[in-house]
């Protein structure tokens, strides 16, 4: 007599997940790379050629580090392309494309690159892999330039509150000055606080820098968030410093204010803005443990 187990049909092992096809995300990110080339191509040159976007060679190499340290999670993960939303964000990105080439618009040609990437994404993983990347990808934007019309109307500014500043602190030191817009005369030499000290530059660098170190030594997300955000005023005084500094240092030989000695002031700037905001991270997560500590109930 045949048994119960004998008479219950057989069940069909369950599927196993749909691993990532490499295969295919290479050959669709090789055809992406050649497909825009010509984009690509002039954005590394505004790398190479403005100083204010020296840190664009790094954030794609930072990225794919990023993507390499989640391989093992990507690997495991359960893919379910998303046909539908990948190829209207593929559509959409080379829409974007076309219109920024008839239209000479750098910045709508490189963010199109990164919305077909998106779209390449969830074609071929959905939009759990779009999530699992997610931090990788919100790093891309930072090595695209900021169109020029948004650069303009951020950089004047910055200009006139760097020579404000300036200007308080070299009369209170009893240093003669007078200022005319953005630019500080004194009596060795006219210092114009250009675009290129406007502290945008730092500014950017900062920011991507922030997003890095907080992937890395960070894992509260409200806390990325405040050191994110913390870079703008870190950047800007750091910034308002290096003009009275150089203001300072004109006054004891005009050479200091110029060529190498200005750049190499520029990063020694940056060096000390990056540490004021680990200096930052540190006094943070002091006054979380000690509001933690106030929290916790006495014993009797």
């Amino acid at each position: 007599m045949a048994s119960v187990a004998e008479k219950l049909p057989e069940q069909a092992p369950p599927a196993p997940p749909r691993s990532l096809p490499w295969a295919v995300v290479a050959w669709l990110g090789v055809l992406l790379i050649v497909a825009n080339y010509p984009i690509l191509k002039i954005l590394v040159w505004q790398w190479w050629n403005n100083e204010d976007m020296g840190h664009g060679f790094f954030v794609p190499v930072v990225a794919a580090v990023l993507v390499w340290q989640r391989r093992e999670k990507l690997l495991a993960m359960e893919l379910k392309p998303a046909w539908g939303w990948g190829i209207a964000v593929l559509l959409y990105g080379t829409l974007q494309g076309y219109i920024g080439m008839i239209s000479a618009e750098l910045f709508l040609q490189h963010t199109s690159v990164l919305i077909l990437l998106v779209g390449i994404l969830l074609v071929t993983g959905g939009i759990p892999l779009v999530r699992a990347l997610i931090y990788p990808l919100l790093l891309l934007p930072f090595m695209v330039p900021i169109p020029t019309v948004i650069y303009n109307k951020i950089t004047f500014p910055l200009q006139l509150f760097a020579s404000g500043v300036a200007e308080q602190i070299l009369s209170l030191i009893n240093i003669p000055v007078l200022r005319d817009g953005n630019v500080l005369h004194l009596a060795s030499q006219d210092l114009s606080v250009a675009e290129a000290c406007s502290g945008i530059r730092s500014l950017l660098s900062l920011s991507f820098l922030s997003l890095v170190y907080a992937y890395f030594f960070e894992n509260r997300v409200w806390m990325r968030w405040v050191l994110f955000a913390s870079t703008i005023p870190i950047a800007i005084l750091a910034n308002a410093g290096r003009v009275t500094i150089t203001g300072i240092l004109s006054e004891i030989n005009p050479e200091l204010a110029r060529g190498f000695f200005h750049s190499l002031e520029g990063w020694v700037i940056f060096i000390i803005a990056a540490v004021l905001l680990g200096c930052l991270h540190a006094v943070l997560n002091r006054i979380v443990r000690l509001v933690a500590i106030k929290k916790e109930p006495k014993l009797a």
